[in-house]
């Protein structure tokens, strides 16, 4: 079993800030879009949209998580 080195787990360390960052500002801005857009009265498709495009920052988010776990688990050995 290797240790990583510091520069690789400074790496993961930052690809899992920016994940975590991500996951957080799409659900603020998903919520307050959605706020916004039953405030204003608009039509239930921008709704879709807000939905849509949340869907596909959590899908990013969630392939990184992919990403960084196979290269931890590459790291270790296991």
């Amino acid at each position: 079993m290797t240790r990583p080195s510091d520069d690789d787990a400074a790496r993961l360390a930052r690809q899992g800030r920016i994940t975590a960052l991500v996951i957080a500002g799409t659900m603020i801005l998903w919520i307050a879009a959605n706020w916004i857009g039953a405030a204003l009265g608009l039509p239930g498709r921008f709704a879709i949209l807000f939905d849509l495009a949340a869907l596909g920052a959590l899908v990013w988010a969630f392939v990184n998580i992919y990403d960084m776990w196979r290269k931890r688990r590459n790291q270790t050995g296991d």
